[in-house]
């Protein structure tokens, strides 16, 4: 099993009632979420770690993951309130208010964190989740008890959403240290500064920048290749990368290659299956409006 760690939230999207006025609609989203779900869609083996309220919200989120057959029986449920991320529109560009006091999701304790067995072959971390504590801190903490699973991290930085950036650097360096897949855009390296190369050198096995319709720039110690974007009408971006995650995680599934040593030892171009899967998900997705990863069956068949 791929168990994905991280947030999952409710998106009230600014809609308007029948009646003509203001209202808001709740989609369960968030980066982890997200990728748990194309994961399940995709037809990999599928989990998701994360703090759920048994509220109403709490309910969307657990109905949506059973939906797209992701096992989230490791999740801890409490009572606190589900974290809610109001989306606005101001001249077209949208803004969030988030509600995250005690949710949840941000309470998340290392009591809560689940006991690994030989089922989970890799886990994957990433989003906002990394950055609130003190979820971020219990993340971090399952991160450093991996083991010998694959571990793969996109950290999707947000500088509006860090308060204590010393703490958050330090826990996102420790790791990206015990990371062996890093999906990283090139805004998140600048802000950290440093390159696909210095992530190689840093123990990273592989590297994957993402270019939007450039398509996908892939690093390893022996060398790098190109993957181009699948070709596809854009409606918006929400979730694009998210999906593309769950497509690098389900290719490298199906290959047999989510193992260290496997992964460690395999040709660079031998990976470029598992990336173009990511990219030809990616592509449904950004096709369609929100965070709607396309199921295994919507996929051409790859010669």
């Amino acid at each position: 099993m791929i168990l994905c760690c991280g947030e999952s939230l409710i998106d009230m999207l600014p809609r308007t009632s029948t009646g003509g006025e203001p209202a808001f609609a709740p989609v369960a989203g968030g980066a982890v979420f997200n990728t748990a779900i194309a994961l399940g869609r995709l037809g990999a083996p599928a989990g998701y770690f994360g703090g759920i309220s048994t509220d109403l919200f709490g309910s969307i989120l657990a109905d949506a993951l059973t939906a797209s057959k992701v096992d989230h029986s490791a999740c801890p449920r409490s009572d606190r309130p589900t974290t809610l991320a109001f989306v606005t529109l101001v001249d077209g560009h949208a803004r969030y208010a988030f509600y995250d006091e005690n949710t949840a999701g941000r309470m998340l304790s290392e009591a809560d964190l689940p006991a690994l067995d030989g089922d989970t072959e890799a886990l994957f971390f990433g989003g906002i989740s990394l950055v609130s504590e003190p979820c971020a801190d219990t993340y971090a903490a399952l991160c450093a008890k991996a083991g010998d699973r694959v571990v793969m991290l996109d950290p999707n930085i947000r500088p509006g959403f860090i308060k204590d950036e010393a703490r958050y650097r330090a826990r996102l360096a420790a790791m990206l240290a015990r990371a062996d897949i890093v999906k990283i855009s090139d805004e998140d390296m600048a802000w950290l500064g440093t390159t696909p190369e210095a992530l190689i050198e840093g123990g990273s096995t592989l590297v994957l920048e993402t270019r939007g319709a450039e398509g996908v720039h892939a690093v390893s110690a022996q060398g790098s290749l190109e993957v181009p974007a699948t070709r596809a009408t854009v409606v918006d971006t929400v979730g694009a990368g998210d999906t593309f995650n769950a497509g690098l995680l389900a290719g490298l599934s199906r290959d047999g290659r989510l193992r260290r040593d496997v992964l460690r030892s395999t040709p660079l171009e031998t990976l470029r299956p598992a990336v173009a899967l990511g990219a030809q998900a990616a592509a449904v997705t950004v096709s369609r409006a929100g965070a709607n990863p396309p199921w295994l069956s919507e996929l051409e068949p790859q010669a």
